[in-house]
């Protein structure tokens, strides 16, 4: 069992679920796909183009790649620089300055590496929105660490 104020398990389950679930919506708003498009997209990453013509097990499978993606993400903040961040009043510029560079890792290694082999391209809309929605997710991330180490 885990204290919840003060564990860094607590601050990666909740930033990463918490991130996660609502980076689906980020990507559904943005693009405007339905969250089942969004998620057989994300599977696409590991099974390629067909995942797209998948359904609902396809859509399954995004939802767990993208929450694992999610806990991997929130759990890098947490045992990297969580306890620092969240003794500090700067947390929310931490958080920010994080999903900086999830908005690259995830555009620039991620997505070109994975199945799908997406190249970004970005008009200026898309540009800011995605990184917008990655500021955030850097945001929610460093708040729960935050919240969870906080002593």
């Amino acid at each position: 069992m885990f204290r919840s104020r003060h564990s860094p398990l607590a601050a990666v389950l909740w930033g990463g679920f918490v991130a996660g679930t609502l980076d689906i919506g980020a990507a559904t708003l943005i693009s405007g796909y339905s969250p089942l498009i969004i998620l057989k997209y994300i599977a696409s990453g590991l099974l390629g183009k067909a995942a797209l013509a998948g359904g609902i097990a396809e859509a399954a499978l995004g939802l767990v790649l993208q929450w694992a993606m999610s806990l991997l993400i929130a759990a890098v903040f947490v045992f990297t620089v969580g306890r620092r961040a969240a003794a500090t009043r700067q947390w929310p510029v931490w958080g920010v300055a994080y999903g900086v560079v999830i908005f690259f890792v995830m555009n620039y290694a991620v997505v070109p590496l994975s199945a799908l082999h997406a190249k970004p391209h970005f008009s200026t809309f898309s540009f800011i929105a995605n990184m917008a929605a990655m500021l955030l997710f850097g945001w929610i991330i460093a708040l729960f660490a935050r919240n969870k180490l906080a002593g």
